[in-house]
């Protein structure tokens, strides 16, 4: 196996990062579905960052 491109290296990180998976799940996951993740993930971050300025 060779490593991963860089964009793919960041991908993993950061569903890794929210989502605790494992490496090899993520990797299992097609290009279309992570993408899919990460966009999700960053939505709820804008919610949460959202709701958090409404606060002050």
């Amino acid at each position: 196996m060779t490593a991963p491109p860089d964009r793919l290296w960041e991908e993993i990180v950061y569903i890794a990062y929210y989502l605790h998976w494992s490496f090899d799940s993520i990797l299992e996951l097609d290009h279309r579905t992570r993408a899919r993740v990460i966009q999700e993930i960053g939505n709820i971050n804008a919610r949460i960052d959202g709701a958090d300025q409404d606060e002050y």
